[in-house]
């Protein structure tokens, strides 16, 4: 339950260079909760050099600090995986490409 009010919380988040929210656009890759309300994210940028990371990783700490429960949020930034076109939802794809 906990998981599912951070994903829609996350799903507010829209890239400013895309404008497609940051859950749609493949860049979360993983959310733990562990005890305690412990929140990992485990997510990615479109590049490693994006301009906008720092907005985009705010963004996330301020939308799940407002989530009842929360009391502590890591953000873990990886690029392997590097982010690709592939990992946007197949919905959204279909809207951009098709």
């Amino acid at each position: 339950m906990l998981k599912e009010e951070i994903k829609k919380k996350l799903k507010e988040i829209i890239d400013p260079e895309l404008g497609i929210n940051i859950v749609d656009l493949g860049l979360i890759y993983d959310i733990k909760i562990e005890k305690e309300g412990e929140v990992t994210i485990t997510m990615t940028l479109t590049t490693p050099t994006c301009p906008l990371g720092d907005y985009i990783l705010d963004e996330i700490r301020q939308k799940l600090s407002t989530i009842k429960g929360i009391k502590s949020i890591t953000i873990n930034l990886v690029f392997d995986p590097p982010w690709t076109p592939e990992k946007i939802n197949e919905e959204i794809k279909k809207k951009l490409f098709y």
